[in-house]
């Protein structure tokens, strides 16, 4: 076996750090925030490294496109609203800073047990052993037949679910996404996998209705993102299906020769995901525009992004 003789060191070549290129200066670190400190301050202290440097870009960058008048879409896994973030997005609707959401078919479920009794989401592993998870009656009844009702008027599960809400005058209304939408006329589409939320396991689902309201919906959001060029679309906590669901809307889009080619792109979720980072952040903006990971809880990272909006647009 070889034999090693450690190496000598003394020749080797060195230079001098004040020549060196680095990547990080005292002039990039954070500086502390004195008390009674604005959302503004804290932005402007945070260090110029990573989500330090991405988060502040980015508030700039979506505050742009709205001066500028163009859309900024929200797609939205069902978790933020089980999180108790709808004030913060109703607030951004009505000040007219988020034009379109996008959600999975649990979003409106929850968003319409919210609007129904001001409470959701249940614990699942007291009631799978019997059977009886998802089985809440008025769910059921108040989803599937806005869906259906829906399907007979040509309109999407996103309108159908909303008229309804606001036609029963449900006590918790103004807490509903789907409700305050469609009060002041943001559309709201919804995208269904079958078989993935509590409604599809009722008597009263009726399949054909959902494709039919639900294809709908694709339709319209691929109309939201033919429109999308110097706009911005935000994917919160959804991994898969609304990912792929965007990725099919823009080359919709392109197929028909809308120009979608410079715009902002953005993920929020705890972990990055494959799709969500593949189908938002990289694919779509990879011929102009540009794409962020914004890695966090939802419950903290959405107001924050909310409150430093809202500060830059006044």
């Amino acid at each position: 076996m070889k034999e090693y003789t450690p190496l000598d060191f003394s020749g080797l070549h060195t230079y001098s750090v004040f020549g060196r290129t680095s990547k990080v200066t005292v002039a990039d670190f954070c500086r502390p925030l004195a008390p009674g400190a604005t959302v503004s301050d804290f932005l402007a202290s945070l260090p110029n490294q990573l989500l330090g440097h991405d988060f502040p870009e980015l508030v700039n960058r979506l505050a742009a496109v709205r001066r500028a008048g163009r859309p900024l879409l929200v797609g939205m896994g069902a978790h933020v609203i089980k999180v108790g973030l709808n004030p913060v997005l109703i607030d951004l609707m009505e000040r007219e800073v988020i034009t379109g959401l996008a959600l999975n078919g649990a979003g409106i479920v929850h968003d319409t047990e919210i609007a129904m009794a001001g409470r959701t989401s249940e614990e699942v592993e007291q009631v799978l052993g019997t059977g009886a998870f998802g089985a809440a009656r008025e769910t059921g009844e108040v989803v599937n037949a806005a869906i259906s009702r829906g399907a007979k008027n040509n309109t999407g599960i996103g309108q159908a679910v909303g008229e309804f809400l606001l036609e029963q005058g449900f006590p918790h209304n103004d807490m509903s996404l789907l409700a305050v939408a469609r009060r002041l006329g943001v559309p709201v589409t919804v995208h269904v996998a079958m078989g993935t939320d509590i409604v599809h396991i009722h008597p009263t689902a009726d399949g054909a209705a959902i494709g039919k309201a639900g294809h709908q919906d694709f339709r319209l959001f691929c109309a939201m993102v033919a429109d999308l060029e110097g706009g911005a679309y935000l994917n919160c906590g959804s991994a898969v299906l609304l990912p792929e669901v965007f990725l099919k809307a823009i080359t919709v889009a392109r197929n028909l020769g809308h120009t979608v080619d410079h715009f902002v792109t953005a993920n929020f979720d705890f972990i990055r995901q494959y799709r969500s980072t593949t189908n938002v952040v990289n694919r779509p903006t990879a011929s102009g525009g540009k794409g962020y990971n914004i890695t966090g809880h939802h419950e903290i990272m959405i107001p924050l992004l909310a409150a430093a909006l809202n500060a830059r647009l006044g």
